[in-house]
C-alpha cells in the first residue's frame, strides 16, 4: 500500500513539473498601457505594496506584468514583489531609453548586455572605482548570459549594449559626455535597480529597450516618441518570450 502511494505521488509530481506553467515576471516603468493595448484584458488584477500587478495566461507560460513607476528604487521594490510573491523564474524589463550615440536612433531596439549605475560612488571610502558596488569586480554588470544568449539568437540584428542607469533623465547637453565616460550606448532610470535585485535573488534578467529621444534630444523627444517606442519594444520582447518559452 505504501509502495502504491509512493508511486502515485512520484507520478503526480513528474505530471506537475512537465505541465507546470513558467513564470514571467515583467516590469515596466511607464509603458503599461502598450501591454493593454497588446495583450487586452488581464486574466487577474491584485495588488501588493502599493504596485498593482496584471496576469496574463497563455499556453505554457504566465506574465505577471508590474509597473513600477520611474526610478531606481520603485523598479527594485516591483521586481522583488514579483519574486516574492509570485514566484516569478525570470524578470523581463522592457521600456524606453535615451540614446546616447549617432547610431541609437529613435525606435531603434536593442538588448542590454551590461549596466553601469553612474551615480553609484563609494570611491572616496572604499578601495572601489567610482560606480563600482562591493563585491564585483568593476563597474559594469552583465545581464543573465543564457538569456541574453537565447534572445539574440532570436533577433541577432539587435545590437548588445551597454545602459547607463540612474535615477535621472538625461538632457541632450549631457548625453555625448556620458557616452564617453562609460561606453555607454543608452541611458535610462530603472535598469541598475531591476538587474541588482535579480541578482540578489538568483533570478535571471533580460531588458530590451527602444529609444524615445536622440543623442539630440530632451523631453519633448521623449513625449512626442514614448508610445511609438514602447510598442515597438513591446513587439520584439513579446516575440522573444513565445519563442524561449514555448519551446520549453
Amino acid at each position: 500500500m505504501i509502495k502504491k502511494l509512493s508511486l502515485t505521488l512520484l507520478l503526480v509530481v513528474l505530471c506537475l513539473c512537465v505541465f507546470a506553467k513558467a513564470r514571467i515576471g515583467m516590469l515596466v516603468a511607464v509603458e503599461q498601457e502598450t501591454i493593454f493595448e497588446k495583450y487586452g484584458k488581464p486574466a487577474k488584477e491584485d495588488c501588493f505594496g502599493g504596485f498593482n500587478i496584471y496576469c496574463y495566461n497563455f499556453k505554457k507560460y504566465s506574465i505577471y506584468v508590474v509597473k513600477s513607476g520611474v526610478g531606481e528604487l520603485a523598479a527594485a521594490s516591483a521586481v522583488q514583489i514579483l519574486i516574492d510573491k509570485y514566484n516569478v523564474e525570470a524578470v523581463i524589463n522592457f521600456g524606453v531609453a535615451g540614446g546616447l550615440t549617432p547610431d541609437m536612433r529613435l525606435s531603434k531596439v536593442c538588448i542590454v548586455e551590461k549596466v553601469v549605475h553612474y551615480d553609484f560612488d563609494l570611491s572616496s571610502v572604499d578601495p572601489v572605482k567610482k560606480c563600482q558596488y562591493p563585491g564585483y569586480d568593476d563597474i559594469y554588470i552583465n545581464t543573465d548570459s543564457k538569456l541574453l544568449t537565447e534572445a539574440h539568437n532570436i533577433f541577432p540584428d539587435l545590437r548588445l549594449v551597454t545602459c547607463a542607469s540612474a535615477d535621472k533623465f538625461v538632457s541632450s547637453e549631457a548625453k555625448s559626455s556620458l557616452s564617453e565616460e562609460f561606453s555607454a550606448q543608452i541611458c535610462e532610470m530603472e535598469a541598475a535597480g531591476v538587474l541588482l535585485t535579480c541578482i540578489r535573488n538568483k533570478v535571471p534578467c533580460l531588458i530590451i529597450k527602444a529609444i524615445s529621444d536622440g543623442l539630440t534630444g530632451g523631453g519633448e523627444e521623449y513625449y512626442m516618441e514614448l508610445k511609438k517606442s514602447a510598442s515597438f519594444c513591446f513587439d520584439v520582447t513579446n516575440e522573444i518570450i513565445k519563442k524561449i518559452y514555448l519551446v520549453k
